[in-house]
């Protein structure tokens, strides 16, 4: 029996075996880019002021700094997507206290690889889940695609009350790496992401998990060139402008005030910020727009330091610490936010139960 709430009833992660310290990019920055050494000396000091102190990856380092053909780089994706996915999935269903027979909507989201079919039918093949389950991959939009899962299923559990959706995020950005991309927005790149996946449970069944109160989504006007990939011959190029920081800074307080006025909030309210941890000045700007003191943004600044940007996985580990360590008691609040190309933002109310 449902209580017409929606709740997110688990939150789990998965990451790959091998580990990409701060020193070794360094290391591995010198010797793959052969950059001049003014421009080298500045990118030293983007890696170090950078917060990301480790980050997870499917191959050791020196094997994903050699170049590929598309072809088999397509191939490892398909691999290795699978396996973080089912491994995400089989956890977040157990820690739910659910099967697979239980779902009745199957989200995946990625943008650093295309599988066709998609991830989620090979999934279902493997684990069992009912073949009249519901299907919804998202590929294209990035990094905000984790909170858009999370939207769209509580779209459906809000027409379905007795439905389950499964959210799982796959992302393996060190399969993009180019290393003949001088451009700036590739070595930021370089120093930023890590591979993993997530996976979240949505549904109308009486849980413990926070509930999903409401859900947005804004695209910025004029900002298509902002963020994205180029696809070329050697695979995905990142396309990442200077100026992502400053677009959200200059757009989050109205956003974010207006979302939580229509429940008659304002921003003090929430006790958790679930905020997308883009990178240090990502953060940094919205803490200081939305005057958040740092408890209420911790997790996102530990999954930056722990993990780096895991893509459109990324809030859906914040949200995991938020579930398992956040000391919150029932009725707070909690604001869940990611940004993505397009551009555009997705938000989600949350509170706890």
């Amino acid at each position: 029996m449902t209580n017409g709430n929606v709740s997110i009833a688990a939150a789990v992660t998965a990451v790959p075996d091998h580990l990409l310290t701060r020193e070794q990019v360094k290391y591995y920055f010198q010797k793959v880019f052969g950059l001049e050494e003014r421009r080298l000396q500045a990118m030293m000091t983007v890696i170090d002021n950078g917060c990301v102190e480790r980050r997870f990856c499917i191959q050791p380092v020196e094997y994903f700094v050699e170049p590929r053909p598309l072809e088999q780089i397509t191939r490892e994706y398909s691999e290795h997507a699978i396996k973080l996915g089912e491994e995400a999935a089989t956890k977040c269903l157990k820690a739910a206290g659910m099967e697979p027979e239980d779902v009745d909507l199957f989200i995946t989201t990625s943008c650093t690889g295309v599988m066709i079919p998609s991830v989620d039918a090979h999934l279902m093949n493997r684990m069992g889940f009912r073949s009249d389950v519901r299907r919804l991959p998202i590929t294209e939009l990035g990094c905000a695609a984790g909170a858009a899962g999370l939207a769209r299923a509580r779209d459906f559990v809000k027409a379905f009350p007795d439905g389950t959706a499964l959210v799982v995020a796959i992302e393996i950005p060190t399969l993009t790496f180019q290393r003949r991309d001088l451009s700036q927005a590739n070595l930021i790149s370089c120093t930023l992401f890590g591979d993993g996946a997530a996976a979240a449970v949505v549904t109308g069944r009486p849980v413990k998990g926070p509930r999903i109160l409401d859900a947005a989504s804004y695209l910025f006007p004029n900002s298509l060139d902002a963020m994205g990939f180029d696809l070329k011959d050697a695979g995905f190029h990142i396309v990442l402008s200077r100026d992502v920081p400053d677009l959200i800074r200059s757009q989050i307080g109205r956003l974010v005030k207006d979302f939580l006025a229509k429940h008659g909030l304002t921003g003090d309210q929430p006790a958790a910020y679930v905020l997308h941890p883009g990178g240090q000045k990502l953060l940094r700007y919205m803490e200081e727009e939305l005057q958040l003191p740092p408890e209420k943004v911790r997790f996102s600044w530990e999954v930056l330091k722990t993990y780096g940007n895991l893509s459109s996985a990324s809030v859906l580990f914040v949200l995991r610490e938020w579930m398992e360590r956040g000391k919150l008691a029932a009725g707070d609040y909690g604001l869940l936010a990611a940004f993505g190309p397009g551009f555009s933002a997705e938000m989600l109310l949350l509170q706890w139960a």
